[in-house]
Parts: structure tokens; sequence; C-alpha cells
């Protein structure tokens, strides 16, 4: 099979034994994958969790068909079957055949959906569904500010505050013509974060109290001014570094608001864990997925043969909403 590899000069595409799937596994046909910030990290050589170097396979979502099951999926009642349309979180995305834990599949919702759209919603969903719910705790009628509003990930947590009950959601971009799109997907109020006002534009949306709970995708910048904009016993919940890795912090504010300031991802956690993550997810957030009131665009599609090309496309930042790879 054909897959997306880091190699000596970069990413290229090399021929790979097609995988067989352990007992807990599904073998998926890949249709389409998309990209995330992750893959970039991948690509130029950093390890993430257990991935990284020469040799590391990249990309971390799918669509496709199933094609077999291991031995302990196959016993489970109503569990994934071969040929199931799928989508799911699946290590080494960029390639023709998959194997991932069952727990992280998810069978496209009806039959309109394709399986570029369905390629963009697993790490979203996950990602999102945990950082707004769990994590951050969004309580219905409280308020929600994205940090980063524009990536994919950022334009279904608004959707995802505003579905679980958010009364208000501020959405951040440093780019004028994306801001000016964050409003059909759950923003409210958009706000540039490079102006150094921002932090007074969320007092002023939430007639001073300052927003409930923060999603940051961007860190190091923003981070003072999130200690600003939040609400006392306001919560944040650190989920990208876009940004940056390092910035300053004042933890006298922090300490002064009550925040609790959380930290978040999926390189530390256990099977099981995202087993559980994936299962509160589904239960919250799948009539609505069905149902088709959560979306993504997709601001480009590339041949797997073109990955580097959508790599590149990504480490500008010339995009909004997903990136997406049409497989086969």
């Amino acid at each position: 099979m054909k897959a997306a590899v880091l190699g000596e000069n970069g990413v290229e595409i090399r021929d790979l034994p097609k995988p067989e799937p352990k007992p807990n596994e599904v073998l998926i046909r890949v249709r389409a994958s998309s990209l995330n910030r992750a893959d970039l990290l991948v690509a130029s050589g950093i390890q993430h969790g257990s991935v990284g170097g020469v040799g590391a396979r990249i990309g971390l979502e799918c669509s496709g068909e199933v094609e077999a099951v291991g031995a302990e999926v196959q016993a489970q009642a109503n569990g994934i079957k071969p040929g199931d349309r799928v989508m799911a979180s699946a290590p080494g995305g960029f390639a023709e055949y998959v194997v991932t834990d069952a727990g992280r599949v998810h069978r496209i919702p009806g039959n309109n959906m394709t399986y570029e759209q369905a390629a963009c919603f697993p790490v979203a969903l996950q990602t999102m569904h945990n950082a707004v719910v769990t994590a951050g705790r969004l309580e219905r009628g409280e308020t929600l500010l994205m940090q980063g509003a524009s990536s994919g990930v950022g334009l279904l947590g608004m959707q995802i505050g505003k579905l679980m009950g958010a009364a208000l959601v501020i959405g951040t971009s440093t780019n004028a013509a994306r801001r000016a799109r964050l409003k059909d997907y759950g923003c409210d109020v958009a706000l540039d974060s490079s102006d150094p006002n921002w932090p007074a534009a969320v007092k002023q949306a939430t007639d001073g109290k300052g927003v409930n709970l923060i999603v940051d995708l961007v860190s190091a910048g923003v981070a003072n001014g999130n200690l600003e904009a939040a609400a006392l016993l306001g919560r944040i919940v650190n989920v990208g570094r876009l940004g940056g890795m390092k910035g300053e912090f004042n933890f006298d504010l922090h300490a002064m608001k009550r925040i609790d300031y959380i930290g978040v991802t999926f390189r530390t956690r256990t099977a099981d864990e995202i087993r559980d993550i994936n299962r509160l997810m589904r239960a919250d957030l799948w009539p609505a997925i069905e149902a088709g009131k959560l979306s993504l665009p997709i601001d480009k599609s590339f041949k797997l043969a073109d990955i580097a090309d959508a790599l590149a496309m990504m480490r500008a930042n010339r995009h909004f909403g997903k990136i997406a790879i049409v497989v086969s």
C-alpha cells in the first residue's frame, strides 16, 4: 500500500506492507483523510507523542470502508463490521490502509456525507467535546471564547458550545476575511486577537464579567490576555500552541481570579481514556451529526501524491477550516 512517511528529505510516498488488525482494531480501506497541525510537527521531524523521526507515518484521521476487524471487535454486539462506511481518528491516516482502535471508529451517518467531509470530523469531535464539555465543564447559559477560531477544531468547538447551551460564543482570528465567516459556525462576536484591546472587547460583550470558559488553540502571546478576559472562577483549557510553546504568564492575575488553567492532549492518554472520550462525545453530539447540525468547511482538497503541497498550505496558514486528502 502507499503511505505518507517522513523521509530524509521531507515527507514522501512509500510502498509499505498492508497492516493487519489486532484483536481490538479495525482495518480501514482509506478513501479520504484530512490535515491537523500536529501533522506539521511530525513532518518537520519533531516528536509528537510516540510518533516522530525518519520513517514516521503521517496523518491523524481518515474515512473509508471497513475491510476487516479483530476478534474482539467481531464479538461485540452491534459492533463495527466489514463493509461499514466509517470515519476514525487513526495514526498514519495518510495511507491507502490504516488500523486503529475500534473505540475511535464511527459509522458515517446516512448516505449524504462524502468521504472527504467525514474525514474532517474525528479529531475535531473528540478534541473539542473533551475540551468544551469534559475539561471545560461548560454549563448552559455560560459564555465561551474560542482562541484560534478559524481552524477546523475551532470552528467545530464554537458549534459544540452553541449546541451545549452557551449563551454567547466569541471567536478570535487575526485575519479579517476569516473573522467575517465565523458567524456561520456559531460565533456571536468575532475579535482580532492581534489587537491589544481584545480583552476589553470581551469584557464589554459580557457586561464586564469576563468569559466563563476559554478554549485556547493559540497560547503564548494570548496567555495573559486570556487571564484578563476570563471571569472570576473562569476556566481556560489549553488545547493548542499555534502561537508558541512559551510566553509570559501573570501568575498573580491567575490567582486573583481563581482561574482553573487546564492542559489537555491526546499524546499521553491511554486507549481506554480515548475510548471513553469518544463514547461521551457520541452520547452528546451524534444526533446533531446525523441531523447535519454540525459542519466543517473544506478549503481545498489534494491527492495523496501531493501531500507535501497540502502540508505547505497549512504551514503558510492560508486555509479556513480543513484541508482534505483524497486517497482513492
